[in-house]
């Protein structure tokens, strides 16, 4: 079981900014994807962000476009979400997910899942 754990979530005001973190394990051949997910009470998980490993190409849900972004350090082993403008909308748990399959990924199916982190937003 591959670990991956996230940090940097928080308790904030309306639009103000966080940036969430998910260290994972130094790849070697195959390479993984990497998206972010978040669920909040009483809802199912939903499809944050993703990026793909070779070309960091970049997916947003609707609902995050303009405000979010995903990027990833490869050096450091750290995939990243920079939350900005934050909304209690956006109140859930985060959590990073990879998978070698990018569709998959996006659909929720993944190889490793971490522990997820608390992101609370109050206006």
């Amino acid at each position: 079981q591959v670990q991956l754990v996230e940090s940097g979530g928080g308790s904030v005001r309306t639009g103000a900014s966080l940036r969430l973190s998910c260290a994972h394990p130094a790849y070697s051949y195959p390479y993984y994807h990497m998206a972010w997910f978040r669920q909040a009470p009483g809802k199912e998980r939903e499809f944050v962000a993703s990026i793909t490993w070779e070309d960091s190409i970049t997916d947003y849900t609707d609902s995050v476009k303009g405000r979010f972004t995903i990027s990833r350090d490869k050096g450091k082993n750290t995939l990243y979400l920079q939350m900005n403008s934050l909304k209690p909308e956006d109140t859930a748990v985060y959590y990073c997910a990879e998978d070698a399959n990018i569709i998959k990924l996006r659909q929720g199916v993944a190889r490793s899942w971490g522990q997820g982190t608390q992101v609370t937003v109050s206006s």
